[in-house]
């Protein structure tokens, strides 16, 4: 009977050596294990009861990422792009580190011998509190980068309720055949009063198989009409622009409208520029524009320094600034600020010249945005970001958009037209001629493009379209082409 009262007594304590310095590296090993799989140390102490739920827990977390990571990526990276799944996630986050760390100090506490010098108890203190930090800060981390995505998700992307623009989830396109998204870069400065839109190019996307074709207008079009209303009551011919300084360029509509709220009533500031562009783009294409992204090409050179350059070929110098630089030929590493002159830099150069640069060093950084470099940055990127890009894409639509990339990444065809000389001739544009190629880019499919010398006249993957011979009002005729021409064999 004394031995069975004793057995009972000792695992009551929970098998805990008596004391000394011996039963000590036990329990740190013991608890340390624990903190890697849950449930051991309670396990070995006897407490078995609670050990297999930890381990039942712990086994069915872990096997939930596998699957997860495994075979609903794609749903992941869905579910990655919705605020309130995000706001639920970093809060279950910081729920788990909690509870992880009140795990690892009750498996010491189960495992931790009974009689202990104050010295040994300082030092079991010690290493099971560095446990503890070793758990809750990549949680902690986890949490936090999870809140800062989300921030910058809801400032960037509004919901569709607040900006009129509410999606349907069982029909996100709204039957549409084509989502049409305008590209804008933004040439605004501290020297410069407003935001001057050089680069402009409407993206093109079938949603259903992703095919895209990227229509770009040169800064420098003329003579276009502004669409139907208070726009185009002050100019019936054409838009002439708002004085010597601003001659009438496609480039200057954005600010014009910001500065006249007058010709595109009940729209709020911030907002009049995108909406009269949109509009009046759709005009010169012909074709319907939905959305539109401005990236700030100054706090551009923000996103380029956080993820410490881009790597890009350069095959001719490039002079830029005002103290006689040069970008050198051959490989280079550009900081943000020699990136932004790569793209912005018409020294030596043209206007056409610089948007296939352009081009180039979007797909640079495309490239080089590789997962180690967006998480180590993570919360530059993110401020950067911030900075840089508006939309009126409602994040509601967004989960549909992540499908759609989806599928341009898995091989979907991207062929790119440059309304530019000769094809174009920007003083004098046929327009006439631009709707239909623009018409004929987008539905003609572009698989046909490098195999039918017949095929759209507007959609051939080179940067610039080969032409031959002109037509009245400055336009060209298209070549045909047989073979496609990829972006980075152009890139100047």
């Amino acid at each position: 009977m004394g031995r069975s009262a004793s057995r009972r007594a000792r695992e009551g304590s929970g098998d805990r050596p008596p004391g000394g310095a011996g039963g000590l590296p036990r329990a740190l090993a013991l608890t340390l294990a624990s903190a890697l799989v849950w449930g051991i140390a309670h396990i070995v102490a006897g407490r078995r009861l609670a050990g297999w739920l930890l381990l039942a827990l712990y086994a069915a977390l872990a096997a939930t990422v596998a699957v997860a990571a495994a075979f609903y990526r794609s749903d992941l990276m869905h579910l990655a792009v919705q605020p309130d799944v995000l706001q639920r996630l970093s809060a279950a986050l910081l729920a788990l580190g909690v509870v992880w760390v009140f795990i690892v100090i009750r498996s010491y506490q189960v495992l931790r011998p009974l009689r202990l010098s104050a010295a040994a108890r300082t030092l079991g203190a010690a290493a099971v509190a560095v446990m503890c930090f070793a758990v809750a800060v990549p949680v902690a981390w986890s949490a936090h980068g999870t809140y800062v995505y989300r921030d910058a998700l809801t400032s960037i992307f509004q919901s569709g309720s607040e900006n009129g623009k509410e999606v349907d989830a069982d029909d996100p396109f709204n039957g549409q055949a084509r989502v049409n998204i305008l590209l804008l870069g933004g040439d605004s400065a501290e020297n410069r009063t407003g935001v001057r839109t050089d680069s402009m190019t409407v993206a093109s996307v079938d949603t259903e198989t992703g095919d895209t074709v990227l229509l770009s207008l040169p800064r420098n079009l003329e003579s276009f009409q502004l669409p139907p209303g208070p726009a185009r009551d002050r100019f019936p011919y054409g838009f002439t622009g708002d004085g010597p300084q601003t001659p009438g360029l496609l480039n200057e509509v954005y600010q014009y409208a910001e500065e006249h709220p007058d010709v595109v009533p009940g729209v709020p500031k911030n907002q009049r520029g995108p909406e009269l562009l949109k509009a009046t783009i759709a005009g010169i294409l012909g074709l319907r524009v939905d959305y539109y992204i401005l990236v700030d090409m100054f706090g551009f050179a923000d996103i380029v320094d956080a993820m410490g350059g881009v790597k890009i070929m350069i095959k001719q110098p490039i002079p830029y600034g005002l103290e006689g630089a040069v970008l050198e030929p051959g490989y280079r590493t550009l900081s943000g600020k020699e990136a932004l002159w790569y793209g912005r830099s018409r020294t030596g150069s043209s206007d056409y010249v610089r948007m296939a640069r352009q081009k180039c060093l979007m797909a640079a950084i495309a490239e080089q945005a590789d997962p180690r470099t967006v998480l180590t940055s993570f919360d530059k990127l993110a401020a950067a970001a911030k900075r840089t890009l508006s939309t009126d894409i409602p994040h509601e639509l967004l989960p549909a958009l992540m499908k759609l990339s989806n599928k341009v990444k898995d091989g979907a065809q991207i062929n790119s037209l440059q309304f530019v000389p000769p094809l174009i001739y920007t003083g004098n544009p046929d327009f006439d001629l631009i709707r239909k190629l623009a018409s004929e880019a987008v539905t003609t499919d572009p698989r046909r493009l490098s195999s039918d010398p017949g095929g759209a006249a507007g959609a051939s993957p080179s940067v610039s379209p080969p032409v031959t011979g002109q037509q009245p009002g400055g336009g060209a005729t298209r070549a045909p082409t047989s073979e496609p021409v990829s972006l980075e064999a152009n890139c100047p």
